[in-house]
């Protein structure tokens, strides 16, 4: 029976999720309104957590680390880089707002579950304020840097991976559920889409048709091509990032794709975002596929409860102080996910939502994120120990 959960059969129920969420989305009102990419997590989650596929998997790691790179490649080749101008004051602002944020939850929740946890509290504090600034790699070097016992990181990883998950769903259903609620934007945050409807129409048709249907027909030439940047500029950045360390893959690869998209002959290839697109949602389904509910129990509610209340205090004073200042909720939404699930997790918010402008700054703050995370998380951590 060991087939039932080979990557072959892994990959076809994730490519049925996929394939469901994006039918669902385009021929039904009411899941239109949640979104594919929400869809898909949900359908991944409730698929892992019934036993259809497995809590682990190749299949994830893939899409986890170059698949989604992959996704991120084509959907950057079509980006305008007059939209960062726009998007980055003001997402800078929302991002640091979003690290206080995780700051303050992280030291909260450890004062109130110190009693539960032990004397490795002030640890897990600094570990889930560093990643909740800056993604799950800043997890992992806080746990290093404070020799953190292995059973109470692995269980802070399982916490992490659920409730990163099912903020995605947050972060990409909510500003579409609360866009009934409209608030006057800020001064200095001009998004060309909103000045007026007519406006935001034809380019919400736009970026629509360039994310589930490409342009103008796919030729062989054209997925050719499309391939060999995709391998190409993967294989160079890693390669740069291997000898200048001091300079994460991530900007490499950003660099090499927004060159390339400026090229004449690139700008004419079809379907690039259509199969970014893809890969972002196939990625989001296999973050759902991880998200087994059962691994509570097994790790117990009180470090779930921890990264779950870290995050809901992040999530109530981005959004709280983020309305107040009259900031976009779809930019508070990105920079959200810059800050809780880091560069990938905020590009794939930007793309599987639409929001075109706030890609490269989404991917920004997530960079900033990987940056300064570990250093607050450093802060939290002594605070904490002052603390308890």
């Amino acid at each position: 029976m060991d087939f039932l959960y080979s990557d072959g059969t892994v990959l076809l129920i994730l490519a049925f999720v996929t394939l469901s969420g994006i039918w669902l989305d385009a021929n039904s009102k009411f899941f239109k309104k949640i979104g594919a990419a929400a869809i898909c997590i949900l359908f991944g989650m409730i698929l892992s957590n019934i036993g259809v596929l497995p809590p682990e998997s190749e299949v994830y790691s893939f899409f986890a680390s170059d698949g989604v790179l992959a996704g991120i490649v084509l959907i950057l080749l079509k980006v305008n880089l007059d939209t960062l101008k726009n998007a980055g004051l003001p997402m800078i602002k929302a991002f640091g707002i979003g690290a206080f944020g995780s700051a303050l939850g992280a030291l909260v929740m450890g004062y109130l579950l110190y009693s539960q946890i032990g004397e490795e509290t002030w640890k897990l504090s600094g570990q889930f304020a560093a990643t909740y600034i800056g993604g799950g790699m800043n997890y992992a070097a806080m746990g290093r840097e404070f020799e953190t016992s292995s059973n109470l990181f692995s269980a802070g990883i399982a916490a992490d991976v659920i409730i990163t998950a099912i903020w995605l769903i947050v972060c990409i259903t909510g500003p579409e559920l609360l866009n009934k609620v409209r608030v006057p934007q800020a001064e200095d945050q001009e998004l060309p889409e909103k000045d007026n409807p007519e406006t935001s129409e034809k380019k919400a048709s736009s970026l629509d048709q360039l994310l589930f249907k490409s342009a103008g027909s796919i030729s062989l030439t054209d997925i050719g091509f499309l391939l060999f940047i995709v391998i190409g500029s993967m294989w160079i950045s890693k390669i740069l990032a291997s000898l200048l360390p001091v300079i994460p893959m991530i900007i490499w690869l950003t660099t090499i794709v927004l060159l390339l998209a400026h090229v004449p002959r690139v700008k004419k290839l079809q379907g690039s975002m259509v199969l970014g697109n893809f890969l972002i949602l196939m990625f989001l389904s296999t973050n759902g596929a991880r998200s087994v509910v059962s691994k509570i129990i097994e790790i117990g509610p009180s470090i779930f409860y921890f990264a779950l209340g870290t995050v809901v205090i992040h999530g109530l004073i981005i959004f709280g102080i983020g309305r107040l200042l009259r900031i976009e909720m779809s930019m508070l939404a990105v920079a959200s996910q810059a800050n809780v699930g880091g560069s990938a997790s905020a590009m794939a918010i930007a793309g599987a939502r639409g929001y075109s402008t706030l890609i490269l700054s989404g991917v920004a703050v997530g960079i900033l994120g990987n940056a300064i995370g570990n250093y607050i998380g450093i802060i939290v951590a002594n605070l904490m120990q002052w603390m308890v």
